[in-house]
């Protein structure tokens, strides 16, 4: 047989991934983007080829983290030193960092630990405001859903707001 069959370079293009992370709650934010960037929403998913998306994050300043969580979360790290165990709370890093930070430290922890895990990471590109310099790139805009009970949040937010 002269034609080939199996996987071509098209099915392996990637495409990039616009996502809007105002009153989105992080846990399901970044379950989203970790599926994105492995590529398990596409039909040739394999666990050990890398054939991920993009994703651009805005406003990743504005997710939402459910009960108490921005004050109580710890972040450590070692630096196998003895001692040397750091600790910092979501809240203090949010002040020292950012948003994208956070963002990016719970789609790392929800990627598989292997080799392919810094690539992925690298297709992950997150930005505080609106703008950012991918916009000739996207094809899919929005394309990781909001759930119902984001914008409930959100609504019960801005309500206690204005009551205060």
């Amino acid at each position: 047989m002269s034609q080939k069959i199996g996987r071509t370079a098209l099915a392996y293009a990637r495409s990039w991934h616009h996502v809007d992370a105002t009153n989105r709650i992080l846990g399901r934010l970044a379950t989203s983007i970790a599926i994105t960037l492995m590529g398990k929403h596409k039909p040739i998913f394999d666990q050990s080829a890398d054939c991920g998306d993009y994703v651009v994050v805005t406003n990743a300043d504005q997710f939402i983290v459910t009960g108490r969580k921005k004050e109580f979360k710890v972040y450590r790290h070692h630096t196998t030193r003895p001692g040397s165990l750091h600790e910092i709370t979501m809240q203090r890093l949010m002040e020292r960092k950012g948003g994208a930070e956070i963002i990016r430290k719970a789609v790392s922890r929800m990627l598989p630990k292997n080799r392919l895990r810094e690539p992925r990471l690298a297709r992950l590109k997150c930005y505080e405001g609106e703008n950012h310099p991918f916009k000739e790139n996207i094809v899919q805009l929005n394309s990781l859903p909001s759930g119902p009970v984001s914008e409930a949040i959100a609504k019960a937010k801005e309500e206690k707001e204005a009551q205060t």
